[in-house]
């Protein structure tokens, strides 16, 4: 229908508008020119497109469809650009002008615009059925075309009336009504070609996997549209202990709630373990570690701060490093851990100097008897070894615990943290107590 409707009109605005010398009649007969170009290669373009994937084209070939949308408005752009040269001349005075408004042009643009309307409503309904966007590209192409229309007839109304510069405005107006409309064509179809991921179908893919009962959590989804249908990429997680069989169920759910906000879609769901605070730790540790410079990483911690991921970790560098340096250092620690740990969204790093090897020796006349009595008040019992060492940070303890073999690491902890503190409080002048705890 559109391209008998574009044979059509190209026939009549060409033999009225050479008859009158209306130069906005010959350039709606140039546009319907480029509607005829245009709708056969939307003719085309279709029948390629609804052809089914095959060993060459495994997604299907729907980006055919695209492709003829891009090449209309390129078409449309280098016809507007024509009509607008001439537009602007006329009306400048550089080429003469000699329009006859006769009643059977403002007949025939009559007609005109009756076949617009026509064809603009039966493309848009049928791009909207099918989801075409060649189809939707020749709707408003046709659309253009009927404002064009109305404005060529509105200028060549005003040339009855005295004014003859108003049928090359007119022209002039309908150079940039398709230009714009064209730049809208062209940028939508791009970003399709270049698989900017569709808004629209990816919050209606998000809400329909959250709606799912029992609720899964996505790790990521990627979206990309070609002709009518989108693609979907979906990671899913499911506990670590959770079976083959289990994983496979919560993949169908998902694929079926998507089939649902999407019909037609194809999607893909992978299924990874989901990963607890030990191994978030564990992962974000040995990206830190994977950093030149850095010598040694300690008291790596994972937080959750809002609903956000965020590690914290101290860092030992070199002494002589410059803070510049260390800086530096510090933000590729930050990089490579959300980099390998992508479920991280903030780290948090403390720089502390490496320290360098010192000498240390036996420590003697040292009153040990306040130490040990600590040790036996929070124990019970004697140290089992208990050590002074002179280094040159200042006087160093070494003291082994015993300790109940079932007691949990944990509570141990919590012991040798308490005595070191009562030990640091009693004697000020020691400089640091390393409390090794054994069953």
């Amino acid at each position: 229908m559109s391209v008998v409707a574009a044979a059509v009109l190209l026939t009549i605005k060409l033999v009225a508008g050479l008859a009158v010398h209306s130069l906005g009649l010959v350039s709606e007969a140039l546009h319907s020119g480029t509607d005829l170009v245009a709708a056969l290669l939307t003719f085309f373009a279709v029948g390629v497109a609804v052809r089914p994937a095959d060993v060459t084209h495994q997604y299907g070939h729907g980006k055919a469809e695209h492709l003829s949308a891009l090449a209309e408005a390129t078409i449309l752009v280098g016809a507007s650009i024509f009509i607008a040269w001439r537009a602007i001349n006329h009306l400048v005075g550089a080429t003469p002008t000699r329009v006859e408004a006769t009643w059977y042009a403002l007949a025939v643009i009559g007609v005109v615009i009756v076949i617009d309307v026509s064809r603009t409503f039966v493309s848009w309904r049928a791009a909207r059925r099918y989801q075409s966007a060649a189809l939707q590209a020749n709707a408003l192409h046709f659309g253009s075309d009927l404002l064009g229309s109305a404005a060529v007839l509105v200028g060549l109304v005003f040339v009855r009336a005295g004014y003859p510069r108003a049928d090359s405005a007119a022209a002039l107006f309908v150079a940039a009504l398709v230009l714009l409309a064209a730049a809208r064509l062209m940028k939508r179809n791009v970003d399709v070609l270049m698989d900017r991921a569709p808004a629209e179908a990816e919050e209606a893919a998000l809400a329909a996997i959250a709606g799912i009962e029992p609720a899964v959590e996505v790790r990521r989804l990627r979206m990309r549209q070609a002709g009518p249908r989108q693609f979907a990429d979906v990671v899913i997680t499911v506990p670590p202990g959770a079976a083959v069989g289990q994983g496979h169920e919560a993949a169908d759910r998902v694929e079926a709630a998507v089939h649902d906000a999407l019909p037609g879609s194809d999607v893909v769901v992978h299924v990874e373990p989901q990963e607890d605070e030990a191994a978030i730790r564990e992962r974000a540790h040995a990206a830190a570690l994977g950093v030149p410079e850095v010598r040694e990483v300690h008291n790596v911690a994972v937080l959750d701060v809002g609903g956000r991921t965020e590690v914290s970790l101290h860092l030992k560098l070199p002494g002589d490093l410059t803070l510049e340096d260390a800086h530096e250092v510090a933000t590729a620690v930050e990089r490579a851990i959300i980099e390998r740990v992508p479920e991280v969204d903030a780290v948090q790093t403390h720089l502390e100097p490496l320290s360098e090897a010192g000498e240390g020796r036996r420590a003697y006349g040292v009153d040990t008897d306040a130490v040990a009595r600590i040790v036996r008040e929070a124990t019970g019992s004697a140290p089992r070894e208990l050590r002074f060492l002179n280094t040159n940070d200042g006087l160093l303890v070494y003291l082994t615990l015993a300790l109940d073999p079932d007691t949990p690491l944990a509570d141990a902890h919590a012991r040798a943290s308490d005595i070191e503190e009562r030990i640091r409080a009693a004697r000020p002048d020691i400089a640091d107590v390393i409390v090794h705890t054994e069953p």
